[in-house]
């Protein structure tokens, strides 16, 4: 895994041609994450293809090795994942490092709240400035006992107990708070019930089922959902083929969208309607976007995707979409920048406590590449002309590896090139990015190198 304290690497995207081929995103960062930790908690072995091998999952395959898995990659490029059974998790000998990524952070506090020791978790300088307060608060009243700083932040002790079973509403809409509490549950005599005010992201749910497990998944008048699991259901070991992650190929579809002549395919995408949010509001601003060949792999909705280069209308994106497409605003805020009239954004508060405050630094970095846009307590009203911005901004990442990506992208399409402060972060979710985006004709390239 890379460290990030050496010195940055500043990364600049340039004026480009047309992008065109076909591309093969690295795999889904959210199933990823549970495919390892399902993996080691089931009684048999499971392969895993297509696991994303960015640092914020290799980060979950270290930290299951810790508690007892056998976690290896096979030389044929899968990685096979034994554990020992629900319950079975051994008390890790150190602390465990959780780097850059909250998904981990998250899943795995609620996977060792009902252990019987305390685990003990760090990470990087980013993620001590992240609440874990919305975990710890139901895992609490679950039973664990949790140690922290201010605020809930890292780093922070979890001593596992036995649980109670909870009937929990989440006042946000969270994905990783809701699979934080049903890993908690999995341990836990009785039922556990999640309530969640809008729909998230039900991989959580699939891979549950997947593993041979039942859970009871409940649409409300309200619009929200709520979610029942029995707990000390027995896991099977089932093996999994990663979809392509599609917030990574929401990278390429707004490349594509916002430079004309363009025509790229990325295949082998995951389509869970519970996270297409981008790509249906790219098509709402006129972007040429296709699906191909749906089919379904380990209960997920799967497809390629062909995009065509065009011009893009501004539109209001309705709020209650954001939790299908939170991880994907950074780079809508480029798209908007690039379309022709006004793009409303609002319901994001979720993205004020993100890897950074992704509201605050993406408007700073359109500010600095000249975008018309006024920021929100929620989010972004971007004022396009239909034209390219002026560009030239250099951009502070803040450790966020989409704050990096969404301004390369930016960059390919500019008057002028765009810099960020260090490339390195990209890797937490999407190892060779740069030269993916080169094998399509984009100019990215590291300051030291043509």
């Amino acid at each position: 895994m890379t460290s990030l304290s050496s010195a940055p690497r500043p990364v600049t995207a340039r004026p480009s041609p047309p992008l065109t081929g076909t591309v093969t995103v690295p795999g889904d960062k959210s199933i990823s994450h549970r495919a390892l930790i399902f993996g080691g908690l089931a009684t048999g072995t499971t392969q895993i293809s297509g696991l994303l091998e960015g640092e914020d999952v290799l980060r979950t395959a270290a930290a299951l090795r810790q508690l007892g898995a056998e976690v290896v990659k096979n030389p044929d490029g899968r990685w096979q994942v034994t554990g020992n059974g629900v319950g079975a998790l051994a008390e890790p000998d150190e602390v465990l490092d959780m780097g850059n990524s909250g998904t981990a952070a998250r899943l795995l506090m609620g996977l060792v709240a009902s252990s019987p020791f305390t685990t003990f978790f760090m990470g990087d300088a980013s993620l001590h400035k992240r609440p874990m307060s919305r975990v710890n608060i139901p895992l609490e009243e679950m039973g664990a006992a949790i140690t922290s700083r201010s605020g809930g932040r890292f780093p922070l002790a979890v001593t596992g107990r036995a649980l109670m079973p909870i009937d929990y509403e989440l006042p946000v809409a969270s994905a990783q708070v809701k699979s934080a509490i049903l890993l908690a549950a999995l341990d836990t005599p009785g039922l556990t019930r999640v309530t969640e005010p809008k729909p998230t992201r039900d991989h959580t749910e699939n891979m549950l089922r997947h593993f041979g497990a039942d859970v009871t998944v409940t649409d409300l008048e309200t619009g929200g959902r709520l979610i029942e699991y029995q707990g000390q259901q027995e896991l099977t070991a089932a093996d999994i083929i990663v979809p392509g992650d599609p917030s990574s190929a929401a990278f390429i579809a707004v490349a594509v969208a916002i430079l004309p002549g363009s025509d790229v395919t990325i295949t082998n995408v995951g389509l869970n309607p519970l996270r297409d949010g981008l790509f249906i509001t790219l098509q709402e601003m006129g972007a040429d976007i296709k699906i191909m060949n749906p089919r379904e792999q380990g209960g997920e909705k799967v497809g390629d995707i062909r995009i065509k280069g065009g011009t893009l209308q501004g539109v209001e994106v309705p709020p209650e979409r954001a939790p299908t497409m939170i991880d994907e605003f950074p780079v809508l805020f480029v798209a908007a920048s690039f379309a022709k009239g006004t793009t409303v954004m609002r319901g994001l508060h979720e993205l004020r406590v993100k890897e950074s405050d992704r509201i605050a630094a993406m408007a700073a970095g359109l500010k600095a590449c000249g975008v018309d846009f006024e920021e929100l307590d929620d989010g972004l009203i971007i004022r396009g002309t239909g034209s390219a911005p002026r560009g030239g901004g250099h951009i502070e990442t803040h450790l966020d590896h989409r704050i990096a990506m969404s301004f390369l992208i930016m960059g390919l399409a500019t008057q002028e090139p765009v810099t960020v402060d260090d490339g390195r972060v990209m890797e937490t979710s999407f190892p060779g990015f740069v030269d993916l985006m080169g094998t399509l004709g984009g100019l990215i390239a590291p300051d030291n190198q043509p």
